[in-house]
């Protein structure tokens, strides 16, 4: 039963990373067009809240947000906030 809240955890944080890595793939393409633009808030917020990994990557692959310092900060906050909720969560043996 633990297990299986650790993989629809696990399937969720993927989930998750992978709507950050379109919602930078969107942006990116809505600035090309000249389109109205994702907020730099929302970008920044979904980063730093569990999508560390798929802003970094969304903003590496298509070389988005990848100028200003403070996108490339939020990433690997995110990343870290990612982390450490997974290592507390196996630590404490929220899922053995």
């Amino acid at each position: 039963m633990e297990n299986n809240i650790f993989v629809a955890l696990a399937g969720a944080i993927i989930m998750w990373n992978l709507v950050v890595f379109t919602l930078y793939g969107i942006d990116k393409r809505k600035a090309f067009k000249g389109e109205w633009r994702i907020s730099e808030k929302t970008l920044l917020w979904s980063s730093f809240l569990f999508g560390g990994i798929g802003a970094l990557l969304g903003g590496k692959y298509f070389h988005h947000k990848t100028q200003k310092w403070y996108f490339q900060v939020v990433w690997y906050l995110g990343v870290v906030v990612l982390m450490a909720t997974l290592y507390a969560l196996v630590v404490f043996n929220h899922f053995n």
